[in-house]
């Protein structure tokens, strides 16, 4: 059994001396990894993750998540390998289909998410371990450092959790809430069912929206837009399974949409905020986290907004994290 592990995500959208000094804390306090989103209209997430690899010496760090899409798997695999090699072995890599919306932004044909995800990290594994390709493509001196680079699959839908536990090394659940985890969970071990692999040691991981302070008023009011943005994206099936009206959901994208965040965030009300962020002081984080421990999570992400104030909110959690050695 894995003991549960605590990692961090952050958003490559503010100075890279920022970034590093955030990574250099968690550090400190005892996250295991940290996970830098990639996104098309943000620093690259390869070079903040090699620059920010120099400064630190112990905690895990990749991308989280990049997509086939917009990176061919090729070049997720040669910048993956070249992250392990900076850092000394420190490298893990998160792989998904990105949002249908970026694609037709950069104007990219979203064919198949499942297959492509899934083919993607037979390729990005392959070139990893030092192996040729069907079309003959390998990578050159990938095996400098021996070890195996862990290879995480993000996942929402139904077909694309039970395909990771087919094909990755863990799953980064893009949930916060238990009811999601009580249904993806056992599709993840569908998947595994079918792998032709071990996966004793697979990683269940909470990808989740995270606010943390002493006064809980404050944790609830720092989330609440961040909410909208991810109430106003999920589908009918999870609103249902949070009691969560549709015309709400639809006024708070309605407002989204036209930059009212002040209407977007009056309309997010408490069960709101408890179905899609994992929210309030330390002793509630903590409590929240054991009962996702408990249904098989092994991996807490503590992903935006954290707080206020990022770097008091992390070190709030020194306690939390060293709960669970």
């Amino acid at each position: 059994m894995i003991i549960l592990k605590f990692s961090l995500e952050l958003l490559p959208n503010e100075p890279i001396g920022d970034i590093i000094e955030i990574i250099k804390i968690a550090e400190e306090i005892g996250f295991e990894n940290v996970w830098i989103t990639d996104h098309y209209n943000n620093r690259d997430v390869f070079e903040v993750l090699a620059v920010s690899s120099r400064e630190t010496s112990t905690i895990k760090m990749g991308s989280g998540v990049s997509n086939p899409y917009v990176r061919n798997p090729v070049t997720i695999a040669a910048a993956t390998a070249t992250l392990n090699e900076i850092s000394e072995g420190r490298a893990i890599v998160g792989i998904g289909p990105g949002d249908k919306a970026t694609m037709e932004t950069l104007n990219l044909s979203w064919n198949k998410p499942v297959k492509t995800v899934k083919d993607a990290i037979g390729t990005v594994r392959s070139l990893l371990n030092g192996e040729k390709l069907d079309q003959g493509a390998f990578l050159s001196g990938t095996k400098a450092i021996e070890n195996e680079i862990p290879i995480y699959m993000a996942a929402q839908g139904p077909m694309m959790l039970k395909g990771s536990g087919e094909v990755a090394d863990g799953c980064l659940i893009n949930a916060s809430n238990p009811k999601d985890f009580e249904i993806a969970i056992p599709l993840i071990n569908e998947g595994i069912k079918k792998s032709t692999s071990a996966k004793d040691d697979f990683v269940y991981a909470a990808y989740t929206a995270c606010s943390i302070d002493e006064d809980i008023e404050a944790a609830y009011n720092q989330s609440k837009i961040v909410v909208a943005f991810i109430m106003a994206g999920a589908p009918d099936v999870v609103l249902e399974r949070h009691n969560i009206s549709k015309d709400v959901a639809k006024s708070v994208k309605d407002a989204l949409s036209k930059y009212d965040f002040k209407t977007a965030g009056s309309l997010i009300d408490r069960d709101m905020i408890n179905a899609f962020s994992v929210c309030g002081t330390p002793n509630d984080i903590q409590n929240k986290v054991e009962e996702l421990e408990q249904l098989g999570v092994n991996e807490f992400v503590v992903g935006s907004p954290i707080g206020k104030d990022r770097i008091k909110s992390l070190r709030l959690l020194e306690d939390v994290i060293n709960s669970f050695d």
